[in-house]
């Protein structure tokens, strides 16, 4: 029924910048509310970010808060997370989630279609 589907992994240095894109397939994405997710190797996953259906309402990890910013375009079924001042320590491979209902938090179980992921690489 669903697939999302990552974009915009790579490698960038501390510092830099980068975007991430999730696009949508299904019905009504605009009705549900949209997460970021991340895992490194040998951590668990860690939630980054969620937006609610209209956009209206966001959240975010104290990790990346000030430094991410996520955001939504309804008429492209695409979610978006912009990523500034890169820390080592944001590498990771970072997965977008649609979540069951409209409910913007940071629950990774209350998410149930998931992406493959897009490989995140800060260098120093």
């Amino acid at each position: 029924q669903v697939q999302l589907v990552e974009s915009g992994g790579g490698l960038v240095q501390a510092g830099g910048s980068l975007r991430l894109s999730c696009a949508a397939s299904g019905r009504t994405f605009s009705s549900y509310a949209m997460g970021w997710f991340r895992q490194a190797p040998g951590k668990e996953r860690e939630f980054v970010a969620a937006i609610s259906g209209s956009g209206g309402y966001t959240i975010y990890a104290d990790s990346v808060k000030g430094r991410f910013t996520i955001s939504r375009d309804n008429a492209k079924n695409t979610v978006y997370l912009q990523m500034n001042s890169l820390k080592l320590e944001d590498t990771a491979v970072y997965y977008c989630a649609r979540n069951r209902a409209n409910r913007a938090v940071g629950a990774w179980n209350e998410y149930a279609y998931w992406g493959q992921g897009t490989q995140v690489s800060v260098s120093s």
